[in-house]
Formats: C-alpha cells, structure tokens, sequence
C-alpha cells in the first residue's frame, strides 16, 4: 500500500458537486493498494498513520500524532499511486490491484483508522472526485507498507 499524507487545517472530497467527505485540522490520506497487498499492510499503514507524529507540540516541534491533537482524518482512494511513468509517455497500472479487492482493503484501511479511535471521513471509491485541502505547514509525507517507495 502507498499513502501520500498531507496534514490539513480542511479538506473535503466532491462528487457530482457535491460535498461526501470533510474534515477540519487532521490527516488528508490518499491511499493506494497495490496487486500485493493483504491485511497486514492495512494493520502497519493505520498503525503508523494513526501514530506518526507531524502535529506541533507548544515547543513547535513535530511531536504530536493526529490521535494526540484531536484531529480527524480523510481517507480517500487513489489508485493512480501505483502509475508507473518509467516507460512511454502513459502510465501502466497494472501493480495496482483489481477495483473489487482494492476496495475491500480500502474499507478495511477506514475500519482500522476507526478502531484506533480516529474519525474519518471518506470520498466515493472509483468516483470522480474532487479534493480540496488547506495544507497545513506545508506538511507532506510518503508512506508504503513495503520498502519500494
């Protein structure tokens, strides 16, 4: 699994125009599952999501995780992490995992973000969507559950 965290002041998911998913100060996740994934990287990337810390503490140092200041998440599918541009001009996604298992895992991701007492708000798998955030810091991370990225 590839995630691109981007920690928020806002961020909302769009469909059709209209507003599916929004929170305030947290966690912005884009999340791609790749043909290899299983459970267990759900388990590792919800753990270290839910832990990391890149939230200011009162000495201005990243010390604080999501879960410590209170804040949400918007978790929101993205197989496009898994484009691989190194050959040709178009990107291959045959490393991605098929829709109907890649879903599965996708919910399984917003169950275990859940579990570890976050809030999370979700876009509409395989939906045109349209993602704003207010990108706090600015504050990007790369995250994959396997040592590739």
């Amino acid at each position: 699994m590839r995630a691109v965290i981007q920690r928020v002041s806002e961020a909302r998911v769009r469909v059709d125009g209209q507003v599916v998913g929004r929170i305030d100060a947290g966690l912005l996740v884009l999340l791609g599952v790749g043909r290899e994934d299983t459970e267990r990287d759900v388990d590792y990337l919800a753990d270290k999501i839910a832990g990391l810390r890149i939230f200011e503490d009162e000495a201005g140092k990243m010390n604080l995780s999501v879960l410590d200041v209170g804040g949400a998440v918007l978790a929101v599918s993205q197989f496009t992490l898994y484009g691989d541009c190194r050959k040709g001009r178009r990107p291959g996604f045959s490393d991605a995992a098929p829709p109907e298992e890649a879903d599965r895992l996708y919910r399984l991701f917003v169950e275990a973000l859940e579990a570890r007492g976050l809030s999370v708000a979700t876009g509409i798998f395989q939906a045109h969507m349209q993602v704003e955030l207010i990108n706090d810091g600015p504050v990007t991370m790369l995250l994959s559950s396997t040592r590739e990225f």
